[in-house]
């Protein structure tokens, strides 16, 4: 614990629990202060941190995230930090991409990439307002390895990556740093709760890392603590893929 994000404001999506609790855990441990925003149990996983707020939101839809800027100025005077995890991944059925309906298609792309989108349009402008900020998009590594019969999936994160280098460029001129970070297949809450996906998954990503055991959530806290933090003020429009060496980006 530095203290190096005392006096900052984070909001995490997502944050009720796997990936987005560990990071929040982690931006609150450096003195951040905590903005859980999830579809659900958002006010109960707030009550984990000093000052947490949890906040209910639909990241796919617009006025839903409208309000949850809102609430995020008028509760915390503003924003510094958001940490774009919400996404759909462990619920979605493996199959090939013939199969895959249309809508469940656009729920993920709604769901993956729009919503990253309207919380960084609705946020940057709090974030100018303080001379600056960070953007710390989460993305996955499947699409540097190109893992089939996720189409939709793969492509919604493939997408993440894109959306991160063009708005780091857009963006450089306000001081507000955009960058992403791409975990392997990790043992979450979100994934527990989902066996066929372990028993697909977990052995064949364990034996293709430098790295062979599983990865859990608090592997990720450290790159979006780092990206977030004084440390990577020359940092932006970047990638780091942490997958325990899977692949080599």
């Amino acid at each position: 614990m530095s203290g190096a994000l005392d006096g900052k404001v984070a909001v995490v999506t997502g944050a009720a629990q796997g990936i987005g609790a560990a990071i929040a855990r982690g931006l609150a441990a450096e003195g951040a202060r905590i903005v859980v925003a999830d579809v659900q149990r958002g006010e109960e996983a707030a009550a984990d941190y000093a000052g947490g707020v949890g906040i209910a939101v639909d990241v796919a839809d617009e006025d839903s995230v409208a309000q949850l800027a809102a609430e995020v100025a008028g509760r915390c005077g503003g924003v510094d930090i958001l940490v774009n995890n919400a996404g759909l991944y462990a619920s979605l059925a493996m199959r090939p991409f013939t199969e895959i309906p249309v809508d469940e298609w656009r729920k993920v792309m709604d769901v993956n990439v729009l919503s990253m989108f309207l919380t960084s349009r609705a946020f940057v402008p709090l974030m100018r307002t303080r001379g600056g900020g960070r953007i710390v998009n989460i993305s996955s590594g499947t699409p540097f390895r190109g893992v089939p019969f996720l189409l939709h999936y793969v492509t919604s994160k493939g997408a993440i990556v894109a959306l991160t280098r063009a708005l780091a460029k857009e963006l450089g001129p306000d001081d507000i740093l955009v960058n992403c970070v791409a975990p392997g297949f990790t043992m979450s809450e979100g994934v527990k709760e989902h066996p066929d996906v372990i028993e697909k998954l977990r052995d064949v990503s364990v034996a293709a890392r430098t790295l062979q055991r599983d990865q859990e959530p608090e592997d990720v806290v450290g790159a979006v603590v780092f990206l977030s933090g004084p440390g990577a003020a020359f940092i932006t429009g970047q990638t780091m893929v942490i997958d325990g060496g899977q692949y080599f980006h």
